[in-house]
């Protein structure tokens, strides 16, 4: 008959110092992902993080099943509810921390502490498919320190420590592996696309759109993110000659502006240009999700891989997905379409029927009184906008059908969007061939880096006008009203709306701050495999191929495991107080005839003096448990614990022998 088999050891559950450690993990991963959730998963994730901690500080124990099944249905069916499957990158990365928030309910063990913080490194990583910029790098290199912390926990012998003093071998541990991290960064061969398979335009802001209604700019001009910078050959073009059109708007239905609908329009080749001056420049643009190339006023080519279309627009043959840096050449002082055919001054001059007849009637007004002189109804316009009470801001009053005559009679309040839309439309309406154009205008020029930054927040939309021997005119109404908005910047027109945007220290921190980023993009984001294949052009190799890095990895990894290894073999080893209290022992024992012998382990040499002398037993016996603790238990010896040893050691007095 054979025996049942031998039941394993129960695994003894963690301290609460290990389980707080964790939880403050797996804090900082929702946290840092947050901004990704929908507000009321990643609230209803913290209130289950909070509560299982406060019920592990009352009592340990697993949460109950029927408590974790429901949990996990729930969050389920939540990730799909709200993006429609689990898979991708948003809702895939809502259910991996949905996942680890749960693993906390049954974490009891030191398995599941390890089982959670290999999860939790993970989720950590996942975070930069959202953000690969300097700061959320630095901050998911930083989560993993109490993660390490909370391994180290589970060590034995470790005593509590305070939170400063536990991150810091995590801190050093990091520091070590920073030049090995750099080998592999410039070393490890560069993939055409991610192993996770996530799209790339996932990473991109939406910037600008093909449509404006007026309202719809609030969020970009709220937007502090780099849009693009721009490197000129030569010095930047004055504040009021930054204009980089995107888009070039002649439908209108009352509301909102759309381009031409390509469908419907013939192409066209683009509109007649002459030239008086032009500019040299170099363009880095963020992701954008769209084809639209922001180029300065008028551009007069297209970069590679883009065309120029009829209204000067430039379009990329793919959407923007990633960062792309272009050359350019734009004119500054011209004469664009001087000769207006029949079919665009059809369009420029298209209104819908039946909007906003209080505009129609002051345009005619205009026309009446001004007769053939175009420039003068378009002096009349400014000057409406200049003296008739018009305020720029960035929260106006919602507008009704005729909206247009409720901006321009009631309201009298808005930002650039109402301005050019009202304008063009009087325009329009007065008989003057018109179109809004949207894009971005300003930009902060960083002498430091010498470029021009433009923030989404600088984002713009003006109008031109045909006039008869000068083509098309670009006219910006929004600086009748607020110049500041074009010689100083969108924030400066923005007034006390944004004063925590206009503080003088804050702005310059925050621009020089962008060279950091700019380098960052550029050396890091930016390192690709192209520039990869040439790193060792310097040294002779004008394309370093997969083997040959290879090789450079491996000789350099090498390299670096001996230079750690003779740091370790050869540096002067720390004094150990502890070994030192054990051979002064020794010698108070030596003198009187109680020698350790060769090979003879502490413990049994104790054991043997204990003998020797039985009236101080209990003394030794004491030294002797004192000792092993110290040496065998910890990484470390505690202080006090070994100050006390010291102590009694220093103080140890043989009263007599045994023989």
């Amino acid at each position: 008959m054979t025996s049942p088999p031998a039941r394993l050891p129960r695994e003894r559950p963690i301290d609460a110092r290990a389980f707080d450690l964790l939880s403050l993990t797996m804090a900082l991963v929702l946290g840092l992902h947050s901004p990704h959730l929908p507000w009321w998963l990643g609230g209803a994730l913290a209130l289950i993080l909070g509560w299982r901690w406060w019920q592990r500080r009352r009592q340990a124990g697993r949460v109950p099943r029927w408590l974790k099944l429901p949990l996990l249905v729930l969050l389920t069916l939540a990730v799909i509810v709200q993006y429609g499957n689990i898979f991708g990158r948003e809702p895939g990365t809502a259910l991996a921390v949905g996942l680890l928030i749960l693993k906390l309910l049954e974490t009891e063990t030191a398995r599941d502490v390890r089982v959670g913080i290999s999860f939790a490194c993970f989720a950590l990583m996942a975070a930069l498919l959202f953000d690969q910029g300097l700061i959320a790098t630095v901050v998911v290199a930083l989560g993993l320190l109490p993660a390490l912390a909370t391994l180290r926990a589970l060590e034995p012998g470790q005593l509590p420590s305070s939170l400063p003093r536990a991150l810091l071998p995590g801190l050093a541990l990091s520091a070590a592996a920073l030049p090995l991290a750099l080998l592999a960064f410039l070393l490890v061969p560069r993939l055409s696309s991610p192993l996770w398979g996530a799209p790339s335009q996932d990473q991109a802001r939406t910037g600008l759109g093909d449509s404006m209604t007026p309202g719809n700019f609030t969020d970009l001009l709220t937007d502090d993110h780099p849009a693009m910078r721009v490197s000129f050959d030569g010095a930047p073009p004055p504040p009021d000659r930054r204009y980089f059109r995107a888009y070039v708007m002649w439908n209108f239905d009352g509301r909102s502006w759309r381009q031409l609908d390509p469908r419907y329009a013939p192409p066209r080749q683009p509109a007649p240009l002459e030239v008086a001056s032009s500019i040299r420049y170099q363009i880095s643009l963020q992701p954008t999700r769209r084809r639209v190339l922001p180029m300065l006023d008028v551009p007069l080519q297209a970069p590679a891989q883009a065309t120029l279309q009829a209204d000067h627009e430039v379009m990329a043959d793919k959407p923007v997905n990633d960062q792309l840096n272009y050359a350019a050449r734009s004119a500054l002082q011209y004469r664009l379409q001087p000769s207006l055919d029949e079919r665009s001054r059809r369009l420029g001059l298209r209104l819908p029927a039946d909007f906003n007849p209080r505009t129609h009637a002051l345009a005619a007004q205009w026309r009446q009184r001004y007769g053939g002189d175009d420039a003068a109804i378009v002096q009349a316009a400014l000057g409406l906008f200049h003296d008739g009470g018009f305020r720029y801001t960035l929260a106006p009053a919602p507008l009704g059908r005729d909206s247009v005559d409720d901006f321009l009679f009631d309201t009298h309040e808005g930002f650039c969007e109402h301005y050019s839309s009202a304008f063009t439309v009087l325009m329009r309406a007065a008989g003057i061939p018109a179109r809004v154009v949207t894009g971005y205008q300003g930009g902060y020029w960083n002498k430091y880096g010498n470029y021009l930054l433009v923030r989404y927040s600088d984002a713009h939309a003006w109008s031109e006008v045909w006039l008869a021997g000068r083509g098309w005119v670009r006219v910006d109404p929004t600086g009748a009203v607020r110049p500041e908005r074009v010689s100083l910047g969108a924030a400066a027109a923005a007034g006390d709306q944004l004063s925590w945007y206009r503080n003088d220290w804050l702005q310059g921190l925050r621009n020089r701050w962008d060279i950091v980023n700019r380098w960052w993009d550029q050396g890091v984001i930016g390192f690709d495999a192209l520039r990869q294949r040439g790193l060792l052009t310097p040294f002779g190799i004008r394309d370093a191929d997969t083997a040959t890095l290879g090789v450079l990895l491996a000789i350099s990894s090498v390299l670096f495991i001996a230079i750690g290894l003779a740091w370790a073999l050869l540096r002067r080893q720390p004094r150990d107080p502890l070994r030192g209290a054990l051979r002064e022992l020794e010698r108070k024992l030596a003198r009187k005839g109680i020698a350790r012998r060769p090979a003879e382990g502490p413990q049994h040499y104790l054991s043997r003096a204990a003998r020797a002398l039985p009236g101080q037993r209990d003394e030794l016996a004491s030294l002797m448990r004192s000792y092993l603790e110290l040496r065998y238990a910890h990484d470390e010896p505690p202080t006090e614990p070994l100050r006390a040893f010291l102590h009694a050691v220093r103080d140890f007095r043989i009263v007599n022998v045994v023989k």
